[in-house]
C-alpha cells in the first residue's frame, strides 16, 4: 500500500505538512488509581468529575475519587450526563462547570461523558453563546480562543476513542441532527485507559462501541488524502483532521488488526480478558488515527439514522426513549459505503479487509468491485457474528425514509467532504437504500 497516498501528485498549492495532536496517555490494568497523581502534577486542587447516573455508584468512579482524595484533590461529582448528549444536556453541564469555578476536570465514562466534559470545560473557560463554537455550517464554527483547564479522561468503553480526540458530539435538538465542536484545545490533557473497566459491559455495548472503533480506523484509512488540502494561511490554522496521512495509516492498520482478531471474541465472552484488553487498545489507536485523518461517510450518514429512528431500543442501553447507539448507526452504513468508495482507492479497501482477517489473495489488483466486496463482506460477516441488526430496516426504516435520511445527512458536509470522492444527494439516497438490508 502506498505510504499515505504517495501516488497522489502534489500540486503547487497543496498542503505540504500535517499536524497531529495526541494526549499524554497511560494504558494498563489498574491505572485509574493514578488519577490523583496526574491531577496533582497538573497543579489542580479542585475538580469536577463527570460521569452518568449508571456509573456514578460504580467501583470505577469510586477508584478515581479515592485516588483524588489521597492526592489532596477536592472533587465534586456531576452525574447528569445523558447517553447521546443533546443541546440541553451540554448546556446544563456547562452551567454546572461555570458555577463551580473548577480548576480541573475528570471524566469517567464512555464517549457521551467525555464529550460532555469537554464541552463543559470549554464554555466555562471561554464563555460564549452556545452556537459560537459549534461546527459550521450548523453553528458559528469559531476557533477556541485559548487553552482549557486540565482534563483527565478515563474511558469505560472500548470504541469511541474520545479520550484521544478534540471532538465533542451532541444532538442539536432544534433541527434533530447530530453535530459537534472540534478543536485541538478539546483534546484531554491526560487519558487513563484501564481495560479492567470493560469487564462488566453488556455485550451490546461492547459490540456497538467496538464497531465504532472499526469504522474510525477504516474511515481514517480511506479518507481523502491530506495533500488534497490547500496550504493553510498559517500552520496554526490547519484543521484538526486533515485526511489520510502516514501517521494515521499506521495506527489505523494496527487498530484494524486488533478489531479483526478480538471484536467478536470480546462481544461473545465477558470473561475474555485478552479480547477486551485488546479492544480497549484498538479503540485508543483508532481514536488517535481518526482525530488526525478524520472520518467521512459512515459517520456522516449515521447522524440522521440516530436522529430519525422511531421506537428502537438496544438491550443494555438506557430504557424509556428511542435510542440508536452511535456505533450501531455507524456500522449499519459501513458495507454500502465500502462498495461505493472502493473505486477511489481499491488497494486501501483490500488492505483494510486483510487487516480485519479477510482472505484477499484472489482479489484482482485494482479491481474496485472485488475490493469493495472484500471489505464489505468481511464487515457483514463480523456484524452477523456479533448480533448486529440486519441493516436499517431492522431499525424500522424503509424506502419511504430515504429522502429524509439524505436530507438529514447533508448538513454533515464537514465530515462527508472528507470522503475520497465527491458525494451528491442522489449518492446519499443510493447509499441509504443499499444499507436497508445486507443478508
Amino acid at each position: 500500500m502506498p505510504c499515505c497516498h504517495a501516488d497522489f501528485a502534489l500540486i503547487e498549492n497543496s498542503d505540504k505538512a500535517f499536524t497531529v495532536g495526541v494526549p499524554t496517555f497511560t494504558f494498563g490494568a489498574g491505572c485509574l488509581a493514578e488519577a490523583g497523581e496526574h491531577a496533582r502534577e497538573l497543579g489542580v486542587s479542585r475538580v469536577a468529575l463527570f460521569t452518568d447516573a449508571t456509573l456514578s455508584p460504580s467501583a470505577h468512579v469510586a477508584a478515581v475519587l479515592a485516588s483524588l482524595k489521597a492526592a489532596g484533590i477536592g472533587a465534586t461529582v456531576y452525574d447528569e450526563v445523558v447517553v447521546e448528549p443533546t443541546t440541553a444536556s451540554f448546556q446544563a453541564a456547562a452551567r454546572f462547570a461555570a458555577e463551580g469555578k473548577f480548576d480541573g476536570y475528570v471524566s469517567v465514562g464512555g464517549g457521551s461523558v467525555m464529550d460532555t466534559c469537554k464541552a463543559a470545560n470549554l464554555y466555562a473557560t471561554h464563555p460564549a453563546d452556545f452556537m459560537t463554537y459549534v461546527n459550521a455550517p450548523i453553528g458559528g464554527g469559531q476557533r477556541v480562543p485559548g487553552a482549557l483547564k486540565p482534563h483527565i479522561a478515563c474511558p469505560t468503553t472500548s470504541g469511541t476513542g474520545s479520550e484521544t480526540t478534540g471532538i465533542a458530539i451532541f444532538n442539536l435538538t432544534e433541527i434533530n441532527a447530530k453535530t459537534g465542536i472540534i478543536s485541538r484545545r478539546l483534546i484531554p490533557t491526560v487519558a487513563l485507559i484501564d481495560p479492567e473497566v470493560t469487564a462488566t459491559l453488556p455485550r451490546s455495548v461492547v459490540a456497538a462501541s467496538g464497531f465504532d472503533c472499526m469504522s474510525h480506523a477504516l474511515e481514517s484509512l480511506t479518507a481523502r488524502p491530506w495533500p488534497r488540502r490547500l496550504n493553510p494561511a498559517r500552520g496554526a490554522s490547519r484543521p484538526v483532521s486533515q485526511g489520510a496521512n502516514p501517521f494515521s495509516d499506521g495506527l489505523a492498520t494496527e487498530a484494524l488488526k486488533g478489531v479483526g482478531r478480538y471484536l467478536v471474541r470480546a462481544v461473545s465472552d465477558a470473561s475474555d480478558v485478552e479480547a477486551r484488553t485488546e479492544m480497549m487498545y484498538a479503540a485508543m489507536l483508532a481514536g488517535i488515527a481518526f482525530n488526525a485523518a478524520g472520518c467521512h461517510l459512515p459517520h456522516g450518514l449515521s447522524y440522521p439514522v440516530s436522529g430519525l429512528a422511531r421506537d428502537f431500543h438496544l438491550p443494555g442501553y438506557p430504557v424509556g426513549k428511542t435510542l440508536v447507539p452511535h456505533g450501531l448507526a455507524v456500522v449499519l452504513n459501513n458495507p454500502s459505503v465500502w462498495r461505493y468508495t472502493a473505486a477511489c482507492c481499491p488497494q486501501r479497501h483490500v488492505h483494510g479487509a486483510a487487516c480485519l482477517g479477510a482472505e484477499v489473495r484472489d482479489v484482482k489488483p485494482g479491481d474496485a468491485s472485488e475490493a469493495g466486496e472484500a471489505l464489505a463482506g468481511r464487515v457483514i460477516e463480523m456484524m452477523r457474528a456479533a448480533g448486529i441488526p440486519n441493516g436499517l430496516s431492522d431499525l424500522g426504516f424503509g424506502e419511504s425514509d430515504i429522502d429524509a435520511l439524505a436530507l438529514g445527512a447533508e448538513p454533515q458536509w464537514r465530515v462527508i467532504r472528507n470522503a475520497p470522492k465527491d458525494v451528491t444527494r442522489e449518492d446519499l439516497k443510493g447509499l441509504f437504500s443499499a444499507a436497508m438490508r445486507y443478508w
